[in-house]
């Protein structure tokens, strides 16, 4: 009698994180052991953020579910219960495996509590690393919550350990979305600027997220951020912040932005022409993770705002600076030059294939569900 197939869950809430799982799903989707699920949430299904439902639905995959987890409020523990009910119920259904969680989104904390609290594996991406805001917090929260780890480097399987995690079940695998960058299927710039009707020749990249632990400020930090560009000469691409609480004050900034030619204002941007985007431009700007991910692995500089990448900015290609006009005025005045790739802190490009060398090992489901604490 041959074995059923694994069952395995991936829950996306953004289009950040699909990013990051998308090459893993691909790679299960391919193998006839395996049978990927894909529940979709959170931002994908906000017409304000660009309704990025539909570039999941472009990947065929064979089983995609929606579930909006919009609430009246902004909140984000309102947003945890809603999406804890929803999954809930669809895992009930589905019966899996495995939960794919990734990162530090209310969405992935959903996922982990689901999972643990009803006996379901749960696999963590991109656990062990440090940041400056409310998130470093939600993300050792589902590292806790999750019974496998898959780490972009030693020192995040070190920070794991750290906190009392079983060093087998933490796998070094590098960050996922580096197979997608490297990728011999992105498109050409001629074909993203085509599509996205951009006009520029040159042009840097604009993202500025909310800080949840700085709400009271967001919205003078965001005006000081756009009072910053309109000051500034250059073009840029800018793309709509997370939905996190504060977002509506950064969008409500953008607006003095329309009908400015030096800018072109997107909801969201497909992974890959993001990437393609990134890629040939001058440099990125803003408080996104990309400034620190991305960007290094295509020799682009950053200048980076605030607190919300705090520990985590400490590439030799970064520019940080405080939130104020002139801080950030005085950082774009600088001579951006070609600086040396990093190639190195977050993998080289074979997650995918790492990953599903990993469920291979009879182990790694055999895995207590019942954690124990692990003293150094």
């Amino acid at each position: 009698m041959l074995a059923s197939k694994k069952k395995i869950v991936f829950l996306s809430g953004t289009r950040a994180d699909f990013g990051k799982i998308k090459s893993l799903i691909q790679i299960v989707e391919v193998h006839n052991d395996y049978e990927p699920f894909v529940f979709v949430t959170g931002m994908h299904l906000m017409h304000t953020y660009g309704f990025t439902v539909l570039e999941i639905e472009k990947c065929n995959f064979s089983n995609i579910h929606t579930f909006s987890n919009h609430t009246c409020e902004t909140t984000m523990d309102l947003t945890l219960a809603k999406t804890i009910e929803g999954f809930s119920a669809y895992v009930k259904e589905i019966q899996p495996d495995l939960i794919v969680v990734h990162g530090d989104r209310v969405e992935a904390l959903a996922g982990a509590i689901v999972g643990s609290l009803n006996n379901i594996l749960v696999a963590h991406i991109e656990g062990g690393e440090v940041s400056g805001t409310i998130d470093e917090l939600i993300r050792h929260s589902v590292s806790k919550m999750s019974h496998i780890h898959y780490v972009s480097n030693t020192k995040a399987k070190k920070r794991l350990v750290q906190m009392g995690e079983i060093p087998e079940a933490i796998k070094v695998i590098g960050s996922p979305d580096v197979d997608i960058m490297f990728s011999s299927n992105l498109p050409s710039i001629a074909m993203v600027k085509k599509y996205y009707e951009i006009p520029f020749k040159s042009y840097g990249v604009a993202m500025f997220h909310p800080v949840t632990t700085e709400f009271k400020y967001m919205e003078s930090y965001a005006a000081e951020f756009v009072d910053a560009l309109l000051a500034d000469d250059k073009k840029y691409v800018v793309i709509y912040p997370n939905n996190d609480l504060g977002s509506e004050a950064i969008l409500q900034q953008y607006k003095r932005l329309e009908n400015n030619a030096r800018f072109r204002v997107f909801p969201s941007i497909r992974f890959e022409y993001f990437l393609t985007l990134l890629k040939k431009s001058e440099f990125i700007i803003g408080n996104s993770s990309a400034g620190i991910r991305e960007a290094p692995y295509y020799g682009i500089p950053t200048i980076n705002i605030g607190t919300r990448q705090e520990n985590r900015a400490v590439h030799s290609h970064i520019i940080n600076t405080s939130y104020l006009k002139e801080a950030i005025l005085k950082a774009l005045q600088t001579e951006f030059e070609y600086i040396e790739k990093d190639v190195v802190a977050f993998g080289n490009g074979n997650s995918a294939k790492l990953f599903l060398e990993s469920l291979f090992d009879n182990s790694l489901w055999v895995l207590h569900k019942q954690k124990q604490f692990i003293d150094i």
